[in-house]
């Protein structure tokens, strides 16, 4: 929706079941809020389930990625079509609640970046321990590595400010793009403000995730030596 005030970027991949669930909420809850907004869906190169139907069926915006299956090709490609003066990003699984979107928009004028973080006083995961205890770990040194002022580096619900995100030029495929994301921005711009407030990550509701430990592990290591160390 051209010259809308809020564009909602959800990547998907093998998610129609929890897109049934999630989209109707996150319609209440926007609407509600009498703002424009547009939710994207951002699927896989080729359609692999009926997400497509669920998304016309809820009446939001349904488009194939582009160039490959990498979740990172999900982001760069919604962050290029995003109509709105603000983008958030949600996770398709349900992890991330729709009824906490009016708190991130509520800092979205005073600050540059809101982040629903599980790591600040307040904030809680669902997680198993060894997820727990991995993302706090490369949460912490992604934070003291790459100097960045905040404890939830890695989780994906953020708002950003549209302008900001598409002078980006991002290169990472995998969820390590969420981490270059920042690490960017914070360089573009050092008096960037990011404001952190208490958020319970949930539990997936339907499905497997699609994070691979070892890949996970691979990216993530050689991404922080290729922001830290690269031009």
């Amino acid at each position: 929706m051209p010259g809308c005030d809020l564009s909602v970027i959800i990547p998907a991949y093998l998610e129609e079941e929890n897109l049934r669930v999630i989209l109707p909420r996150i319609k209440t809850v926007l609407s509600a809020l009498k703002i424009k907004y547009e939710i994207n869906v951002i699927d896989t190169l080729t359609p692999m389930d009926n997400s497509k139907a669920v998304c016309q069926a809820n009446n939001v915006d349904y488009r194939a990625r582009e160039h490959s299956n990498y979740y990172g090709d999900a982001v760069r490609t919604g962050i290029e079509y995003a109509q709105g003066q603000k983008i958030i990003f949600m996770d398709a699984d349900g992890s991330h609640t729709p009824e906490f979107i009016p708190q991130l928009l509520a800092y979205g004028q005073e600050y540059d970046v809101v982040i629903a973080s599980r790591y600040v006083a307040g904030g809680m995961t669902d997680n198993s321990f060894v997820l727990i205890l991995m993302s706090k770990i490369v949460n912490l040194v992604y934070a003291r590595v790459l100097n960045l002022q905040c404890q939830d580096v890695s989780n994906s619900f953020k708002l950003y400010p549209s302008e900001m995100l598409k002078s980006l030029k991002l290169h990472s495929n995998n969820f390590d793009i969420v981490e270059e994301i920042l690490f960017k921005l914070k360089k573009n711009n050092n008096s960037l403000k990011i404001k952190e407030i208490p958020y319970t990550f949930k539990e997936r509701m339907f499905g497997h995730t699609k994070r691979n430990l070892l890949l996970f592990a691979i990216s993530y290591i050689y991404s922080l030596l290729k922001l830290k160390f690269g031009k």
